[in-house]
């Protein structure tokens, strides 16, 4: 990642509307142009974003010294910190890290090193009217007056994806690790990590609900359209589709429902934990 600061304040192009339904998108970030958030230091490859939902997915670089400036998020926000990381009031959350940001989480956030991370935002982001001008770096960016709901809550949950247990998913040669199962959200959704041995195949699936991914490592095929380390995919509701990774991949994967199985496997299996 070079040359963050100096990347054009231009508006974020959204590839990806929500609404659709069983398409299948695959989108390497390799082949999009950084593009300004309105805030020095700060850039943005975007794969999808609806400012007045709060939604977005794609790709934040943030430059050494950045505050992201007090906030309070509306809905809950996850990031997969690539490079770098980000302090708060609560500590660091660093390289290999995700954090999770609940409704009602109040923080000012600023990077020590040149950052780069994975973020999926599922609602606004209110910043106070008094300091100054709003920017993009949160999708649906808004003024209002902001009093932390619970001070006795952590604004991060930081959880270090490798780290935790592996679970068998039914399926030979796919491994889980639950990264976050939304409880106490009110939202049936499930953020994990997913290992596939090369050679594995996944039969054919039915999304209920969006599904997206991000190729943290390796190559996945779906459909055989290929997606390598870096790239995103997104799966609308109702799309069939079947997953395969000849040589391996390491996949960060969010399910806002369980799927259904075109062709059903030997025995029980679930990919997101549901």
């Amino acid at each position: 990642m070079t040359q963050i600061a100096s990347a054009p304040s231009t508006p974020p192009v959204e590839l990806h509307r929500r609404g659709g339904r069983g398409g299948t998108y695959v989108y390497d970030p390799a082949a999009m142009a950084w593009q300004g958030a309105g805030k020095d230091g700060v850039v943005q490859k975007v794969v999808r974003r609806d400012a007045e939902r709060g939604w977005f997915l794609g790709l934040i670089g943030m430059e050494p010294m950045v505050r992201s400036g007090l906030h309070q998020h509306q809905g809950v926000a996850t990031s997969y910190f690539v490079d770098g990381g980000l302090t708060d009031y609560q500590g660091a959350i660093r390289t290999g890290e995700v954090g999770i940001n609940l409704k009602g989480a109040t923080h000012d956030a600023i990077t020590y090193a040149r950052t780069l991370f994975v973020a999926r935002l599922q609602g606004p982001v209110t910043y106070p009217p008094q300091d100054g001008p709003l920017h993009s770096l949160h999708a649906g960016a808004r003024h209002a007056a902001l009093t932390n709901p619970a001070p006795e809550v952590p604004p991060d949950i930081n959880v270090a994806v490798d780290a935790l247990v592996a679970a068998p998913t039914g399926l030979d040669g796919v491994e889980r690790r639950m990264v976050f199962d939304y409880a106490g959200t009110g939202d049936p959704h499930r953020m994990v990590q997913l290992s596939i041995r090369p050679q594995a195949r996944i039969a054919r699936l039915r999304a209920s609900d969006h599904v997206e991914l991000w190729v943290r490592g390796g190559l996945l095929e779906i459909d055989g359209r290929v997606a390598h380390a870096g790239c995103f995919v997104v799966i609308e509701p109702g799309a069939e589709f079947s997953l395969a990774s000849p040589f391996g991949a390491l996949l960060l994967g969010w399910a806002e429902g369980p799927l259904q199985w075109v062709e059903p496997p030997s025995g029980p299996a679930e990919l997101f934990g549901f």
